[in-house]
């Protein structure tokens, strides 16, 4: 279902250029399920972007989505504030996460990818599954969801890669630790950076270990006609809107994806330079605003602001008089 207009109801940063929406959208939040996502236009002339649906509020109709400034609709997105409106958005969108009770299950977050585990991590224990999280981050500051993962899991392992909070290393290693200690895992969800879920693919393959990982490619409509979100899993080409977003990730050919996923690389970087450049020159303007005001609200009226004078008229005061 499409909603126009969704009020933002609050917005606030959890980490740096990541930032939690919650957002007006009563019909979807009552028909989510873990693993959904929607598709959302910033303003009439945007692009569609997919976003996972990390959290909702029947009670009060509202959905939440967490969203990593990094391409210019994403950094646009993140200048919204509480009472702002998103032009429109679709959902929910793709397949629910395949959840029942496998025994000991590990969700990897890697960065904003914690958000998208989290649903799905809450499913899995609530499907009476003994649920243990490992999120990561490049630093202290970018590991979020910490507290929420603590209420939903029975284990939670923080990991940065610079040591500066919790386990010293990255999630793959926090994983190969778990099973070098004799831990049997039946399942393990990973959702993160390409590179990362095809680490975790790589760590868990020799072992046998089902591994799901959840797919965020180029997406345009969100219900299988563009093939934009094409992807090729078990050698078969899927559709990732339709088709999933949540894949074997045994099959999944992690290589394809990233060339796919770096097709508009250069137009993108190019739209992103443009909005930083509009968003400098609109802090400039703001700020030239906020001295003129200033002058005229504080300044008296008859303080006479000195001026230097120009070379012009310096050469002229040392000229002689025609008298």
């Amino acid at each position: 279902m499409c909603i126009r207009d969704s009020l933002i109801t609050e917005a606030r940063f959890l980490a740096p250029d990541v930032k939690l929406f919650r957002i007006e959208a009563p019909k979807i939040a009552q028909k989510r399920k873990p693993g959904q996502f929607i598709i959302l236009r910033v303003h009439n002339d945007g692009e569609r972007i997919p976003l996972t649906i990390a959290d909702s509020n029947t009670e009060n109709g509202t959905i939440t989505i967490i969203v990593q400034g990094i391409g210019k609709t994403t950094k646009h997105l993140n200048t919204l504030e509480a009472g702002d409106f998103i032009q429109d958005l679709v959902g929910p969108l793709g397949k629910p996460s395949h959840i029942e009770n496998f025994g000991t299950a590990v969700s990897i977050g890697g960065g904003v990818g914690t958000a998208i585990a989290f649903p799905t991590a809450k499913g899995l224990k609530e499907a009476g599954n003994y649920v243990i999280s490992i999120i990561g981050g490049r630093t202290k500051e970018f590991v979020i969801l910490e507290d929420e993962m603590l209420a939903v899991c029975d284990e939670v392992y923080p990991t940065t890669d610079d040591g500066s909070y919790g386990f010293h290393g990255f999630v793959t290693q926090k994983l190969q630790q778990l099973i070098d200690d004799g831990v049997k895992i039946d399942f393990v969800l990973a959702i993160g950076p390409i590179p990362m879920m095809k680490a975790v693919a790589e760590v868990t393959r020799p072992y046998n270990i089902h591994t799901v990982v959840s797919l965020n490619p180029i997406m345009v409509d969100g219900t299988g006609m563009c093939g934009g979100c094409r992807a090729t899993v078990d050698n078969k080409t899927v559709f990732v809107c339709v088709d999933g977003p949540e894949f074997d990730a045994h099959k999944v050919d992690f290589d394809v994806l990233t060339k796919r996923n770096r097709t508009y690389l250069f137009q993108e970087k190019q739209s992103t330079e443009k909005f930083n450049h509009a968003c400098r020159l609109d802090k400039l303007e703001k700020a030239v605003a906020a001295i003129h005001e200033y002058i005229a609200d504080e300044l008296p009226s008859t303080c006479l602001l000195y001026t230097s004078p120009s070379p012009r008229d310096r050469t002229r005061s040392r000229m002689p008089s025609s008298a």
